[in-house]
C-alpha cells in the first residue's frame, strides 16, 4: 500500500476507569489569535500591534506574530491543531515520544503516508451492513516496524474524532506500553488469566478518543492465552464498544500467535519490509489465514 520509515520511541497517558467520549465545540469556536495570545500571554498593546501587521500586509495572525517575535512556528501549529480539535503533541511530550510521528507531526508527508493507509483500511474494513471487526497487523519477522506502524495508524484513525483502542497482543514482545508511555502493571494477560484488575484500558494523554489496552506482565504461555475463547469473547466486545480496534502481534517467526490474533479479530493487515522480508515468509504468513473467518487487507511495504 505504501512505503514508511521508522524513528525511535517512547510516548504518555493516564488511565482511566471506563472509557468515555466527550462532547467535541465546534470548529472555528476560537479565532487563532486568541489562542496564541493565550498561550504566549500576550497584552493589549501587543496583540494590537500583531493585528497592525497584519493589516499592513495582509497576512494572517499567525504569521504577523512570528514576524514581531511574540509566537513562534510551534505556537502557531499548536493554536491551528486547538481551534480545529486535531491532536498534536506538546514541545515538551515529542522529546518523550518520537515514534509517534502521526501526533509529533501531523503536518509532515510522513503523516499523510500514514493517513492515506487509514483511507484505503477505512474504505475496506467498514462495509455498511457488516459487523464491525478489529484488525491485526501482522509480520513474518522481528524489527519489521509493526509496534511503530500499529501505535501510528491507531493516532491517525483517533484523529477522525471516533474512540479508537490499540490493544497489545504481542504476548512475547510487548511495545506499546513503551511507545505511549502507559503503565503496564496489569493487561491483556490478566484479562485472558482471569484475573480482575482495574483501569486495564487507560486514555492517551492529549487525545480524548485514544486508548491503549497493554500487555501487562509477559506470561510463560501466550499461545494457549490466545487460544482460549475468552480472547475472541474480549475482540468482539471491544470491536462493539469502540469505532475502531487495533491489535498489535507478536511476529510470525515466534509461531503461531499472529495468525490466531487475526482469527479472532475477523481482519489483517500485512506488514512487511524492504530488502528484508522474504517472500517464502510472507507467503506463509497469508497461508495460514486460509479456511479462516478473517478478511486479509492488504500489505503494506515498510522502508527504513
Amino acid at each position: 500500500m505504501s512505503d514508511l520509515k521508522e524513528p525511535l520511541h517512547y510516548a504518555s497517558s493516564k488511565p482511566v476507569d471506563a472509557p468515555a467520549s466527550k462532547p467535541t465545540a465546534g470548529l472555528h469556536d476560537r479565532s487563532i489569535g486568541a489562542i496564541i495570545a493565550e498561550t504566549r500571554n500576550l497584552s493589549a498593546d501587543q496583540v494590537e500591534r500583531v493585528l497592525q501587521y497584519q493589516r499592513e500586509r495582509g497576512i494572517r495572525f499567525g504569521e504577523a506574530a512570528v514576524a514581531l517575535g511574540y509566537a513562534n512556528a510551534e505556537d502557531v501549529l499548536e493554536a491551528l491543531s486547538k481551534q480545529f480539535h486535531y491532536p498534536y503533541a506538546a514541545s515538551e511530550r515529542k522529546s518523550r515520544s518520537p515514534e509517534l510521528i502521526a501526533l509529533n507531526q501531523p503536518f509532515s508527508s510522513q503523516a499523510e503516508v500514514f493517513r492515506g493507509i487509514r483511507s484505503q483500511i477505512m474504505m475496506r474494513l467498514y462495509r455498511e451492513g457488516e459487523p464491525r471487526r478489529a484488525l491485526a497487523i501482522i509480520s513474518p519477522d522481528t524489527m519489521d516496524g509493526k509496534s511503530y506502524f500499529t501505535a501510528n495508524l491507531a493516532v491517525t484513525l483517533a484523529q477522525l474524532g471516533g474512540r479508537t483502542l490499540l490493544v497489545d497482543a504481542d504476548l512475547r514482545r510487548p511495545r506499546q506500553h513503551e511507545i505511549f508511555d502507559v503503565n503496564n502493571q496489569a493487561g491483556l494477560s490478566s484479562i485472558l488469566s482471569g484475573r480482575s484488575e482495574p483501569r486495564v484500558i487507560q486514555q492517551v494523554e492529549g487525545m480524548n478518543s485514544l486508548f491503549v489496552l497493554p500487555v501487562g506482565a509477559v506470561p510463560p504461555n501466550p499461545v494457549e492465552l490466545l487460544e482460549r475463547p475468552a480472547f475472541g469473547m474480549l475482540m468482539r466486545e471491544l470491536a462493539g464498544k469502540f469505532d475502531h480496534v487495533v491489535v498489535d502481534t507478536s511476529a510470525a517467526l515466534y509461531g503461531a500467535d499472529a495468525s490466531i490474533v487475526a482469527s479472532r479479530c475477523g481482519a489483517a493487515l500485512v506488514l512487511a519490509r524492504q530488502d528484508r522480508s522474504r517472500v517464502l515468509s510472507l507467503q506463509e504468513l497469508t497461508d495460514s489465514l486460509d479456511g479462516v473467518n478473517t478478511t486479509l487487507l492488504g500489505t503494506v511495504m515498510n522502508q527504513y
